[in-house]
């Protein structure tokens, strides 16, 4: 639960919906009922995350002018639940509950490695298909992947875990600078907290913006978050598990200590031996992200940095990075931060209390490679991008900085980068 805020950016279809338009929801079967919730539990789950929907839709809180939801708590598998703490739950419904849900909530799913029961997954595709509303907070994301109702779709879940959902599920279009993503009937939310913005959101579409707010005031917390409230969005460098032994990640190891001089994705290609067509197949493939958007990404990452803990000219920070020209910064740093460097760094000094020190730019350091294992490379990368649903030049041309007019269109992709604390299967948020 070490990323309290989730990540990403508010998502509101009343505001900041997503690019792709909501898909019409299907027509509610008539032995589901609209105003009730039905929470999914499982095994192994952390039960801050497992709280979150049941808080929410499971206390009465009329005498403050929130509308009552009806709450289910489903068990989504046989025997006794434990959380990740070691309590015991037992749920007072299993899943033949879920067939009068109009709302169908997986608050948490306990490790991204394994597969959810089967059983579950049958009993939220035909909720799904009869018309309910199917949401998942967190890693819950997974398990509606599995389920097959994120292909095709926009979605979001824990920054953490976002390389590994793109890498596992391809045809879902990850995006984990998102708080949370509604796609009409099907809605994520990233880390914790954001699990809270999302339940807000969809009391709010049920019941409007004073119902959703007076239920932030009894929860104490924002009714609508934007940027975090903070003018600032935060990117992951976590990298799917797959690549580890690879020998593309003694370039990637490269290209993280260069990212100062100019190099594009031939140059890459030709570190690795390899023509830029399979050069391109093989990254994409390990990844789930082109290697020029990684690229930039990167020079992002990089700029950021220096923005947070340097005094240099925005100027002087693109040649730093790599960009051919400060345009090109300013370009590629709105589209995946969300604002202009100098406004970025303003935001981020008023917010800095005035007696906290500098923090030093880190020294990227790259150990010995043993057949390029990203478990020593990832060192390099410190924990920042994950974006995906950047928005590039439909004809981006030769170069990591190209830059020129035409329309700009979505295009996937998932970040590359540092190695991640902990066990990689465990929700944390």
């Amino acid at each position: 639960m070490s990323q309290e805020s989730g990540s990403g950016t508010a998502t509101d279809t009343s505001s900041q919906a997503p690019s792709a338009s909501p898909r019409a929801i299907r027509k509610l079967s008539a032995r589901r009922r609209p105003e009730v919730v039905a929470v999914l539990l499982f095994s192994g789950g952390p039960i801050f995350e497992s709280s979150i929907p049941l808080s929410v839709f499971g206390i009465d809180r009329q005498d403050a002018g929130v509308p009552r939801y009806r709450l289910l708590v489903c068990a989504g598998e046989e025997g006794p639940l434990r959380t990740t703490g070691g309590l015991e739950l037992s749920a007072p419904y299993g899943l033949e509950a879920l067939s009068r849900a109009g709302t169908v909530v997986v608050p948490t799913w306990r490790s991204i490695s394994q597969a959810p029961p089967p059983d579950a997954l049958e009993a939220i595709r035909r909720a799904h298909e009869e018309g309910a509303r199917i949401i998942g907070l967190c890693t819950g994301a997974f398990v509606l992947a599995a389920a097959g109702l994120l292909d095709g779709r926009p979605a979001t879940t824990h920054w953490m875990y976002a390389p590994t959902l793109a890498k596992r599920y391809p045809s879902v279009h990850v995006d984990p600078r998102e708080l949370f993503v509604d796609d009409g009937d099907v809605l994520t939310s990233a880390g914790t907290a954001a699990g809270i913005d999302l339940c807000l959101h969809v009391v709010r579409t049920d019941h409007g913006t004073d119902a959703a707010a007076a239920l932030a005031r009894r929860l104490v917390v924002p009714p609508r978050r934007s940027d975090w409230q903070t003018g600032q969005r935060h990117l992951d460098r976590s990298l799917p598990e797959e690549i580890g032994a690879d020998p593309l990640a003694e370039v990637v190891a490269w290209a993280l200590e260069h990212l100062h001089e100019q190099f594009d994705v031939e140059a890459l290609a030709a570190r690795a031996y390899m023509s830029r067509r399979t050069f391109d197949r093989r990254f994409r493939s390990l990844t789930g992200s082109a290697p020029l958007q990684w690229l930039i990404t990167q020079r992002v990452l990089q700029a950021q940095r220096l923005l947070e803990t340097s005094d240099y000219s925005v100027d002087e920070v693109a040649g730093r990075c790599g960009f051919r020209s400060p345009v090109a910064l300013r370009g590629h740093f709105r589209r995946q931060l969300g604002s202009s460097p100098a406004s970025y760094r303003a935001a981020y000094r008023a917010r800095r209390p005035q007696d906290e020190p500098d923090r030093p730019l880190p020294t990227p350091e790259v150990p010995a490679l043993r057949r390029g294992p990203v478990a020593q490379i990832l060192a390099v990368a410190g924990k920042a991008d994950g974006e995906a649903y950047a928005r590039v030049p439909d004809q981006p041309g030769r170069g990591d900085m190209a830059e020129g007019p035409g329309r700009t269109r979505l295009r996937t992709a998932r970040g590359l980068g540092a190695a991640l604390p902990g066990p990689r299967d465990r929700p944390v948020g």
